[in-house]
């Protein structure tokens, strides 16, 4: 059997009084992508920088590459690559200059790095911007370079914190299809977002909220544990069908998705059909069972037993 990528039982990491990661178990399989879904204050960055050996676990076991983090953080950061949130590149050197000044520090040879360098200016359409300051170029631009950047020593394992927060619709979808190319020639992705479209890309995802891992399958695993839980109710006065339907005790929440209400039951009602049916009487409304969502099932992990 093959070792995982990642390996973690019972990661903590507490900053004062603050537990920032809460006990977390990972099993993250080679060469695929691995998303973090959460929002912001969920734990996402600090597991990542535990993972990367950039900060040292309060309390747990974590194995990244085969070897022990913290105790060999330095030899598997010889074997990584490491995308930030924030655009961390030098923004007075030209694309050229900050990759052969990250090409220097990842000890790679001269005629290696120029190599490497030419190869990842094609493949990321940077070759009309190997003069430009990095501080002159878009967004998606930038974005374009930084990967091209933290993948320059052809890393194992790269790890990607909320990489497409600042990008249009169509770098973000153009950044998946480079990442799936990475896959493909057996990099291991771990990848954090907020965008559900994003995470539904993923080969297996956690949810994080409050430094806890709430769920943890593939995308369509998770969303098949909430069949037959939601309900789109189709009619007129939605605001106010979704008030009563709060009022409910067997509703888990209710979202007015365009001209549609989309309603999660709890779990242990037979028919949420037939149940709304009879405490929405008499409203002349279409009810009917819907396929769950990625989001269905980040607001059943997230949000409290005793919330409506």
């Amino acid at each position: 059997m093959t070792e995982p990528a990642i390996h973690a039982r019972q990661l903590s990491r507490h900053f004062g009084e603050v537990i920032a990661v809460d006990r977390i178990d990972l099993d993250i399989p080679r060469g695929e992508i691995y998303g973090f879904l959460g929002p912001n204050g969920s734990g996402k960055t600090t597991t990542i920088r535990a993972l990367c050996g950039l900060l040292t676990p309060t309390a747990g076991e974590v194995r990244v590459l085969g070897r022990e983090i913290p105790a060999q953080a330095e030899e598997v950061r010889r074997r990584i690559g490491y995308m930030t949130q924030k655009f961390s590149l030098y923004e007075d050197l030209t694309v050229e200059e900050n990759m052969r000044f990250l090409g220097s520090i990842q000890g790679l040879s001269r005629r290696a790095c120029r190599q490497r360098m030419d190869t990842l200016i094609k493949e990321y359409d940077l070759g009309e911007l190997r003069r430009r300051r990095a501080g002159m170029m878009s967004g998606g631009q930038r974005q374009r370079l930084a990967l091209a950047a933290a993948t320059l020593h052809e890393p194992e394992l790269v790890f990607l914190d909320e990489p497409t927060s600042a990008v249009d619709p169509e770098n973000r979808r153009d950044f998946w299809e480079k990442l799936f190319d990475l896959v493909e020639r057996g990099t291991t992705i771990l990848v954090s977002t907020h965008y559900m479209d994003e995470a539904e890309r993923c080969h297996r995802l956690a949810i994080l909220e409050h430094g806890r891992l709430r769920a943890d399958g593939t995308p369509a695993a998770l969303m098949a544990q909430l069949d037959g839980r939601v309900v789109e109710i189709d009619g007129d006065d939605l605001r106010q069908v979704k008030a009563a339907a709060l009022a409910l005790p067997e509703v888990r929440s209710a979202a007015q998705q365009g001209l549609h209400l989309r309603v999660l039951l709890r779990a242990g009602v037979d028919d949420p059909v037939a149940l709304l049916r009879q405490r929405l009487d008499g409203r002349g409304l279409d009810i009917c069972l819907a396929r769950p969502s990625l989001e269905d099932v980040f607001v059943d992990a997230t949000r409290p037993e005793d919330a409506a």
